[in-house]
């Protein structure tokens, strides 16, 4: 039996773990989006497959006898294909899913069904926060009357694609005090964040909570969306 384990989340460094306490063959595998993740337990390959027919070819090649997927929950792509290769070949796959946040107690979130519908909620001179990754950044390009600091891990290629922002470089995890004083220090009016799900990750949303001052039409809000891939491989 050899497992392979599509990483990019916290419990799937978990699942490596367990894997390797047990003495369970497995491999992990990072898309690449990352430039340095942090290191599993197991045998591990970076980079991409070269689509569904190199994804079938490497499966062939190494003997996957089941398939975990834990990459990111908004890994619509790689989802999808590892789901559909999978059947294909007969393939068991489990596919780790974490619970999505919901409001707590003192929270005023709006929920957005894509990126470029937050320019609607954001008032004129905000100073907004981006935790959504460079990779859909261009979907904020109608906040031109906003500013923007993207936070992503790696440093960027090149320069920040327009002149009303910034890159943040920053390697989580994050603790809710370091995001509270981040976000003063910045003078963030608005969080916008993937709904992802996680302990780990939910300190911005907390920070945002605690430190008050997130406001689009005068109330405290964080600004989400949900646009989850659908999996019917969901385990």
């Amino acid at each position: 039996m050899t497992v392979l384990i599509l990483a990019g989340t916290g419990e799937a460094r978990q699942i490596a773990q367990y894997c390797a306490t047990r003495g369970i063959r497995a491999i992990g595998s990072f898309a690449g989006a990352t430039r340095q993740p942090a290191k599993l337990s197991i045998c591990t390959r970076h980079g991409g497959f070269g689509g569904a027919d190199g994804f079938r070819e490497y499966l062939k090649a190494h003997q996957i006898t089941a398939i975990v997927d834990a990459t990111h929950p908004f890994a619509s792509n790689i989802t999808r294909r590892s789901f559909e290769v999978a059947q294909e070949m007969g393939l068991p796959l489990l596919r780790f899913e974490r619970p999505e946040w919901v409001p707590m107690a003192g929270d005023h979130w709006l929920t957005l069904t894509d990126e470029t519908e937050a320019a609607d909620h954001i008032k004129a001179g905000a100073v907004v926060f981006l935790a959504t990754g460079r990779q859909s950044l261009s979907k904020f390009a109608n906040l031109s009357h906003a500013r923007l600091i993207c936070r992503q891990i790696d440093q960027p290629d090149g320069e920040f694609p327009w002149s009303n922002g910034q890159y943040l470089i920053g390697r989580p995890p994050f603790s809710i005090t370091d995001e509270e004083d981040l976000f003063r220090r910045l003078g963030v009016d608005v969080l916008v964040v993937k709904n992802a799900g996680g302990t780990a990750s939910r300190t911005k949303l907390d920070a945002a909570t605690n430190a008050g001052n997130f406001c689009v039409n005068d109330c405290q809000t964080v600004t989400q969306w949900g646009a989850k891939c659908s999996n019917p491989a969901r385990g």
